[in-house]
């Protein structure tokens, strides 16, 4: 059996600083196969940490993906060679994985925390022909009834379904991963897995929400970006006051 880890963030995306040792080790010492980096709207960090992994001859086989923002939500994008550029719409990024002979892949169709980065369910029915496959759990889901949406949404559009790690910490690497009988080194390969994953999904630690923030803040911070940073700290307060 091949373990298989989706949707994973580094420090190439603006809310991680996971660096690449200290998942590389945590990798190896969850026994994990497959992993799929799949950063905010950029291929970097895949390729990065592939050529990483590479260098030191390592069993972890990374399948690079992207995290692309389109008009009406994200869509990732696995087994890329070229990255994609974000806020297309969702018909025009499909179609750029497609021509890469990519996968198709929809994160978090329900997450009422982070409504403004999920597609939208009138683009998965639009488009449910082209998805390969969607979330009905991800690892960052503060509440299962967010699985039960997600998974009501597969069925009713009849997509196949994953599960997602979503990590961005060290914390949430290797807590929900997906067992396949066969490997997975190809789209094919992955698209022929699909009907006989085994899932082993795990609750969302709420703090590691809290620590994504942190890391965001620290990114803006070195970056200088001061409108930014205090267009996040604006949102926090006026959560708190709602």
């Amino acid at each position: 059996m091949f373990k298989i880890v989706t949707h994973l963030h580094t420090k190439y995306s603006k809310d991680s600083l996971l660096p690449f040792g200290i998942l590389y080790k945590k990798c190896l010492k969850e026994k994990i196969d497959y992993i799929t980096i799949t950063e905010h709207n950029n291929l970097k960090g895949a390729l990065a940490f592939k050529k990483y992994c590479e260098k030191r001859d390592a069993p972890l086989k990374v399948i690079q993906g992207e995290e692309i923002m389109t008009t009406e939500g994200e869509i990732i994008g696995l087994y890329l060679t070229h990255e994609i550029r974000p806020f297309m719409t969702p018909e025009e990024t499909i179609n750029e994985i497609k021509k890469q002979g990519g996968i198709v892949y929809v994160p978090h169709p329900y997450d009422l925390k982070r409504y403004k980065t999920v597609l939208h369910e009138d683009a998965i029915r639009r488009l449910a022909s082209q998805i390969d496959c969607i979330e009905c759990h991800n690892g960052r889901n503060i509440s299962t009834e967010y699985d039960i949406h997600q998974n009501a949404i597969a069925d009713k559009y009849n997509i196949k379904k994953v599960i997602g790690s979503d990590a961005h910490t060290i914390f949430e690497v290797g807590r929900n991963y997906m067992m396949s009988s066969i490997p997975v080194d190809t789209a094919q390969d992955f698209i022929k897995s699909l009907d006989g994953l085994q899932f082993h999904p795990d609750k969302c630690k709420k703090w590691c929400h809290q620590l994504t923030r942190i890391d965001r803040l620290i990114k803006l911070i070195k970056k200088g970006d001061i409108n930014g940073l205090c267009h996040v700290i604006a949102k926090k307060f006026k959560r708190r006051k709602s």
